[in-house]
């Protein structure tokens, strides 16, 4: 099996060498967690090998994204004008379109890797929970369909609940789940992250405690 670095330091002997190449992987967590800086730091490690990355977003703007992880020196845009990296803005309430645009895109630049951002949108234009599970199971399908292509799928989690996802169902279809927290103890606040579930990977067990600095997530070795 092919395997994908990740580009996030220290994640990658957690997971067994990398995500297994054409893989849909969950990545959870509540606000503040780190969920747009993780995806934005796989997709740069993707743009510096060369590969054609696709960034779809149901939330926030392209030029938002792109400004909030300019600190860290990933200057997306280059690479626009390359022809290398899309980042859209897909509506939310035109979810029933999102799989064709998906596959529109994927094709289009030949992409290695994909991110798509945020599932748990979804929620806000789609009331009928069973249909909401139907659309999150035929987007993953599609996805699955594009073997090439290495992804990262969003979802947040509300806070203080146990659940992985928003909607119950991501967790179970995709080949693996990475959960971030973000929790307080007094007056310290600390991230850290734990492989749920990696399928056909020998992946870490533990959680792990990570740092954003100026280059990006930076995973810590369990105590």
């Amino acid at each position: 099996m092919n395997r994908i670095k990740s580009g996030i330091t220290g994640l990658d002997t957690l997971l067994d060498g990398g995500f297994i190449e054409g893989s849909v992987n969950l990545l959870t967590g509540g606000t503040g967690t780190g969920k747009t800086i993780f995806c934005c730091q796989f997709l740069w490690e993707g743009l510096q090998k060369g590969e054609s990355c696709v960034y779809i977003t149901l939330e926030e703007s392209p030029e938002d994204i792109k400004e909030d992880v300019a600190n860290f020196g990933w200057d997306f845009s280059k690479y626009e004008k390359k022809g290398l990296f899309k980042i859209i803005y897909h509506d939310p309430a035109h979810v029933n379109n999102l799989s064709r645009s998906i596959i529109s895109e994927i094709k289009e630049l030949k992409a290695k890797r994909l991110v798509l951002d945020s599932v748990s949108v979804m929620g806000l234009v789609i009331n009928d929970s069973s249909q909401i599970r139907k659309s999150i199971l035929n987007i993953i399908n599609t996805i699955k369909h594009q073997d090439s292509c290495t992804t990262l799928l969003v979802s947040e989690v509300e806070e203080d609940k146990k659940a992985l996802s928003r909607f119950g169902v991501e967790e179970f279809v995709v080949d693996g789940v990475i959960l971030l927290n973000y929790m307080g103890i007094g007056e310290e606040y600390n991230r850290s992250l734990m492989v749920r579930k990696m399928r056909r990977s020998n992946h870490g067990k533990d959680v792990y405690p990570f740092e954003i600095n100026r280059e990006g997530i930076h995973v810590k070795k369990a105590d």
